[in-house]
């Protein structure tokens, strides 16, 4: 058995920044992600004025209710999408002229069931360029608050967005939704919240934000449960084992799902109280799986799919196409350079078993293609890739971490 240590979670670290700025007091985050996401977001609430200290085991920022401590501020939000949909909304509920642009990968998905939503509610917002993406002003001057409707079948961050800023509003928000994908990752969202003070309440596809004052917190960020995901498929793929500790049966992470994925494959799993094991039984069997909740581990799934026994076939899972990249096309695109059959459809895809041959992955500037064929890697011998520094969006430190791995294994 092996333990590996993972950073903290991406998604819990943005909303933490973004409840920690909108409480009343100072907050305390222990664990926080740092990667080029994390510190894009931290970078964005400095430019907006909060007061946000960092060390490598603790951020402190200092709550403003009221919104962004300046006037004009033109911030630039990298790829991160947590960053560069959650910061004007939080803006929005503030007073002043906000500019926010981002990186042309990130200009290029989209925004517009939120800002739609934002204008909807009275926010007073433009575009530079295309409608419903980067770049952006929003010409605050708070939020009264109401009722809207919402669709969030590409992307749970829309409604997070619109969660998250409820409280600020001056009435609140009724928020119905017409569609919806990831919903653990909304799970996340109002759990978090609960702990700021904030009672989300839920009555069938309607969301009841009521204007309660968040309250800061010391809060601890677990693991991320979708980089562990790499080295759980590793351990699965390889026949080792691998303990991941800070994570568990409480955690709060939906990508955790993906160890589920792994026991019907086969693998042994261990799902403790404060750690979860992984162990590799020699061989993979073929799956059909609903992957639309844990989208964000079809490419580690994918990635070891041609050592499974059987067809593996990942469904409902469209809204992978409007990531970092097109996942799906990049996934087929990859394991058709390694010789693997492999067919897609407008949301799915099916491997076929294979031995892998060595192959350049081209990694479309996406931290979770380059991640999940690195564990390809594992197996196959030559496996290269084209853009390996674009983990560092998650995980700066992912390249080592799993050559430890690999020679604690002696693979």
């Amino acid at each position: 058995m092996t333990i590996v240590d993972i950073p903290g979670s991406k998604s819990i670290t943005a909303r933490g920044l973004f409840l920690a700025a909108a409480a009343h007091g100072t907050t305390v985050l222990s664990k926080p992600l740092r990667s080029d996401d994390s510190e894009g977001f931290a970078e964005g609430l400095l430019k907006l004025g909060y007061q946000v200290s960092r060390t490598d085991g603790e951020w402190t920022i200092d709550g403003r209710p009221e919104g962004p401590a300046v006037d004009n501020a033109d911030v630039f939000c990298r790829d991160g999408a947590t960053t560069a949909r959650f910061l004007p909304a939080l803006a929005a509920a503030g007073h002043g002229t906000f500019r926010f642009d981002a990186s042309g990968q990130m200009r290029a998905r989209p925004l517009g069931p939120l800002t739609d939503a934002l204008l909807d509610l009275g926010v007073d917002l433009t575009f530079e360029g295309a409608p419903g993406h980067h770049p952006l002003v929003v010409r605050a001057a708070g939020i009264k608050g109401g009722g809207l409707t919402l669709d969030a079948g590409l992307s749970s961050q829309f409604l997070t967005a619109l969660l998250l800023v409820g409280p600020l509003t001056t009435e609140g928000l009724r928020i119905t939704v017409t569609d919806l994908v990831s919903v653990p990752y909304v799970e996340i969202t109002i759990a978090m919240m609960r702990r700021f003070g904030v009672e989300v309440v839920r009555e069938g596809d309607t969301f009841l934000v009521p204007p309660t004052p968040y309250r800061a917190c010391h809060y601890e960020i677990e693991p991320d449960a979708s980089t562990s995901s790499y080295f759980f498929a590793a351990a699965a793929s390889t026949g080792r084992s691998v303990t991941i500790p800070g994570l568990g049966a409480g955690a709060l992470q939906g990508d955790l799902g993906f160890v589920e994925v792994l026991r019907q494959m086969g693998a042994d799993v261990e799902v403790g109280a404060d750690a979860v094991t992984v162990t590799g039984t020699g061989g993979l069997r073929g799956v059909t799986v609903n992957m639309r909740d844990i989208s964000d581990t079809v490419p580690t799934l994918a990635a070891i799919a041609p050592f499974a026994d059987g067809p593996v076939r990942i469904e409902d899972v469209y809204n992978t196409r409007i990531k970092e990249c097109d996942r799906l096309a990049a996934c087929e695109e990859n394991l058709r350079a390694m010789g693997v059959p492999v067919e897609t459809g407008r949301d799915w895809i099916e491997i076929q078993p294979a031995s892998p041959s060595g192959a350049l992955v081209k990694c479309r500037r996406d931290h979770r293609i380059a991640m999940a064929f690195s564990v390809t890697g594992l197996r196959t011998p030559g496996i290269t890739l084209d853009d390996p520094g674009c983990v560092k969006k998650t995980f700066p430190g992912f390249h080592d971490a799993l050559a430890v791995l690999r020679a604690s294994w002696g693979l």
